[in-house]
């Protein structure tokens, strides 16, 4: 799909990976489908300052970076958020990593974990990209199946029905009641009858549908 045909340049965007064949693919990948790639960072160091310097819209970063390659991206993130909280962030990880994705997706909006293995679906990854920098969340779908099993013995899950439970993993991915009807292929009216069951039964009654489907989701994401 030609992507940057479809309309003009999207956001601004830095790249961290010490991993120098994949940064330089996604900035070939960011570059190809009209992003502008302001910076490339091969440590957490270098990152923090390259969005202080260029204020990039999205920061795509790998969780585990030089030295200790251990949770050194994940830090980064977290001051990034500090600092600069408009700014979009695609944490990269190799492995599902649970108690990570989940302290970076409590911070709210514009943020997103994935795979790297998920990069190599392009529509995927562009997706997720351009639903972070419109203000939403992205989770892996691995990372919601390994929630998934999980189990509490207080799960406030307990009471939805194993369709509900399909919506609500669908919509921690950040799915649109469009998307997630065409992926369930069913009709946008049922999955919105389906989210409104939910949101009942989660108890989130009050305050705007959105701000309700956000905490509806990290409902589902703490409940392991």
């Amino acid at each position: 799909m030609d992507y940057a045909a479809q309309q003009p340049a999207r956001a601004r965007v830095v790249l961290a990976d010490d991993d120098i064949l994949l940064r330089e693919g996604l900035a070939s990948l960011c570059e190809r489908v009209g992003y502008e790639v302001a910076g490339q960072a091969g440590d957490a160091a270098r990152l923090l300052e390259l969005v202080d310097e260029e204020r990039p819209e999205l920061a795509i970063i790998d969780i585990r970076m030089p030295p200790d390659h251990s949770t050194e991206g994940l830090k980064a993130a977290r001051t990034i958020r500090a600092r600069h909280p408009d700014t979009g962030i695609l944490v990269l990880s190799a492995f599902v990593e649970v108690e990570e994705a989940l302290e970076l997706l409590a911070s709210g909006r514009k943020v997103g974990y994935l795979l790297k293995s998920r990069v190599t679906v392009v529509d995927e990854f562009i997706e997720a990209l351009e639903r972070i920098h419109r203000g939403g969340s992205v989770v892996d779908p691995s990372l919601v199946q390994e929630l998934f099993s999980a189990r509490h013995r207080d799960d406030p899950l307990a009471h939805l029905s194993a369709r509900e439970r399909e919506v609500l993993a669908l919509m921690a991915e950040g799915r649109s009641n469009a998307g997630i009807g065409r992926r369930l292929w069913v009709t946008e009216g049922t999955v919105e009858k389906h989210v409104r069951s939910i949101l009942g039964k989660l108890g989130l009654t009050e305050d705007t549908e959105d701000h309700r489907r956000v905490l509806a989701v990290l409902t589902f994401l703490e409940s392991r």
